[in-house]
């Protein structure tokens, strides 16, 4: 069988490793970045870094002792994508540079057509989308946007040219990203300001570099590794999952935890009391961070809460009427989450595209496979995102799932799988229920949701249920035929 998968991130790069291992070699990778490693390529800002132990946040199968720190940063992450290619043969499969830009079913030819911006066609059996979810920068909706005179970038799409050195800087946003990037800007700005329209859960990171000595004995007794790994993995599944499942106990744990971690670190009570959340913990994405209080009290540091009102050319103005002068504006402002599959015009059974099927919000079957889009796998979709543990588990599991879907159709003498619509519609009323139980269906806004509250990024469960449901294809719900 032939199989082309739609970009080489660490998703893509696991999906190629599995179908090879199930005998699927005539595969090709189309990435439109010059290398590989998807958001870990594209996320160069200064500080960023995983928010998952890097013991976790590594395939099984490709286990490193060479980390420089607990928490890995970008730069390493991204040789590690690369050092799959490498170890894994997956070289001759890639083409970097190349853009997708549709992807139609013949459903009497039971092929794929793939078609890039260049012009090129590919033709395949299966076609895997590893698209992600957190690739497309969302800039926010503010009057006179285009005016600033200054540098104004997304982080996701850092400057490299940019020194902060000497400059008065905004950043918008406070989540995920601005915690990394402050601390770092801090250091060397003249004047740092940072706009924050609601408070995030902040837990400490605890991170720390990795010693020679460590590392070495690592290296040489790698059942180590499994254990510390195993370790991370199941105090995340079974105690930090009960935050997002809303057990009361477990939030107000954490909570307090949070709570403690503000008090130690921010002395001046007003100031504790603006960065002091309203809503339930988890609602949104919980922040780990050790030195993003510190930083905010730094001399040349300010928060600002004052919502902002427009930009101009010379910089932001908040809805107190101040002018907030600036020689740079960073957008800290995470990621269209929900429009993620956009970018390309995916067309399957009688011309319905992937974008009107999911007009109301994403949705799969496992987060895999989508009713009337034959032979097509999703990795990292629809609510296979997490709030507790590491995406690259739940990507093992999916790339597992499709390789098992693919010998299924050979042992079959299939060329056509596909779920069938009634088993999506039923695993997604399910799906939902559930969801409206957690913490995420609480009442703030987050990137979990659609405006209209729909959650679409998140697992309903733990990640050992999820190893559970995709641990063989359930041909009850599958259509397979010739």
């Amino acid at each position: 069988m032939r199989a082309v998968i739609i970009g080489a991130g660490l998703g893509g790069l696991c999906a190629a490793i599995r179908l090879r291992k199930a005998g699927v070699d005539d595969i090709v990778i189309l990435e439109k970045n010059p290398a590989v490693g998807g958001t870990w390529f594209e996320n160069t800002y200064p500080g960023c870094a995983c928010d998952v132990p890097v013991a976790l946040y590594s395939f099984s199968f490709a286990q490193r002792a060479d980390w420089s720190r607990v928490y890995a940063p970008q730069p390493e992450i991204a040789a590690y994508a690369q050092s799959l290619v490498e170890e894994f043969g997956l070289a001759p499969h890639l083409r970097l540079f190349t853009t997708v830009t549709a992807a139609a079913w013949d459903d009497v030819a039971r092929t794929w057509t793939v078609t890039t911006e260049a012009g090129e066609t590919f033709e395949a059996d299966i076609l895997v989308g590893a698209l992600g979810q957190l690739n497309r920068p969302l800039f926010p909706d503010i009057d006179g946007r285009q005016t600033f005179r200054g540098a104004s970038f997304h982080s996701a799409r850092w400057d490299a040219g940019f020194d902060p050195a000497g400059k008065r800087v905004a950043v918008i946003g406070s989540a995920a990203s601005a915690a990394q990037l402050v601390p770092e800007l801090a250091k060397t700005a003249a004047r740092l300001l940072v706009f924050q329209r609601s408070p995030n859960w902040l837990l400490p990171r605890n991170d720390r570099a990795i010693g020679e000595t460590e590392k070495d004995f690592l290296r040489h007794a790698p059942v180590l590794r499994d254990v510390r790994r195993n370790q991370i993995y199941w105090a995340a599944d079974t105690l930090f999952w009960q935050v997002f499942k809303a057990a009361p106990w477990a939030q107000d744990m954490y909570a307090k935890e949070a709570l403690k971690h503000l008090h130690a670190q921010v002395a001046d009570p007003k100031l504790r009391e603006r960065l002091t959340p309203d809503y339930a913990i988890g609602c949104k994405r919980v922040i780990f961070s050790d030195d993003y209080y510190p930083a905010l009290q730094q001399p040349n540091t300010a928060l600002v809460t004052d919502r902002i009102r427009r930009i101009v050319h010379e910089g932001v103005v908040t809805g107190d009427g101040a002018l907030h002068e600036v020689d740079a504006i960073v957008y800290a402002t995470g990621f269209d989450t929900t429009h993620f599959a956009d970018a390309i015009e995916i067309t399957g059974l009688r011309g319905q595209t992937l974008a009107d099927a999911w007009a109301d919000g994403p949705e799969a079957y496992l987060g895999i496979l989508v009713s009337g889009f034959p032979n097509l796998f999703l990795v990292y979709g629809p609510n296979t995102n997490l709030g507790h543990n590491s995406i690259l588990y739940m990507i093992e599991r999916q790339a597992d799932y499709i390789a098992a879907c693919v010998q299924a159709m050979e042992k079959g003498r299939a060329r056509r799988l596909s779920v069938r619509s009634d088993a999506q519609a039923r695993f997604n009323r399910e799906l939902q229920a559930r969801l409206r139980g957690t913490a995420w269906a609480a009442g703030c806004t987050s990137w979990y949701k659609t405006a209209g509250g729909k959650i679409t990024n998140n697992w309903m469960g733990s990640t050992q249920e999820y190893a559970r449901r995709t641990k063989a294809p359930d041909l009850a719900d599958l259509d397979l035929g010739g």
